[in-house]
């Protein structure tokens, strides 16, 4: 028997697809919740074969479930169902080790078979995805201009940042405005979002 947990934010859409689950004689669905942190503390206590992870969910992600999964060395197979096609957060779900990762629009079946497939060690990701893994763009930020970035999208401000890097605020808006330039945006809040979107972050 597969024991899955399945963590989704939205409950009609949970439902659905525990009741489905349900119905496959070598598959149960051990628990099914709706935010992060309740997935991390079932996960820590009925060690589930397979975690089923929505990619944004309240408290914690299910790439931040990824990570915390794969530094406490947890044996669960993790896959990440999400409605986001972006090529940076299927790097980071493959930096974080996951196993399967697969659109919402994908059908039943083909997460059923999934979750049997990634049960059995392989790797899945849906096929609309799986090229643009081979299409990963290279990052063009350095890494002072990604540390800014990054505290800038933490909602630090100029002087914040300074005192955090032990930089002048003139360097600070240096690297700020060649990242703006860079990637070919208007602000520093869309820098830090454009980067973070691509995985760079």
């Amino acid at each position: 028997m597969i024991r899955v947990l399945l963590a989704e934010d939205q409950q009609m859409l949970r439902g659905a697809m525990t009741s489905l689950l349900s119905f496959e004689p070598d598959i149960e669905v051990i628990a099914e919740v709706s935010d992060g942190q309740k997935a991390w503390e079932y996960i820590q206590q009925e060690l589930p074969d397979v975690c089923v992870l929505d990619i944004e969910m309240p408290h914690l992600s299910g790439l931040d479930l990824a990570e915390k999964i794969k530094q406490a060395s947890l044996p669960c197979k993790v896959m990440i169902v999400t409605t986001f096609a972006r090529p940076g957060y299927l790097q980071k779900a493959m930096d974080c080790g996951v196993h399967g990762y697969l659109l919402k629009d994908e059908p039943i079946d083909y997460l059923i078979e999934t979750i049997r497939t990634v049960m059995n060690g392989e790797k899945v990701v849906s096929r609309d995805l799986a090229a643009t893994l081979f299409m990963k763009e290279q990052n063009p930020l350095n890494e002072r201009e990604i540390a800014v970035l990054q505290l800038v999208k933490e909602g630090l401000t100029t002087n914040e940042i300074s005192k955090k890097l032990f930089l002048t605020k003139g360097t600070i808006r240096n690297y700020l405005s060649t990242s703006i330039q860079t990637l070919h945006v208007e602000s520093r809040q869309q820098a830090a979002q454009v980067a973070s979107d691509k995985g760079w972050l």
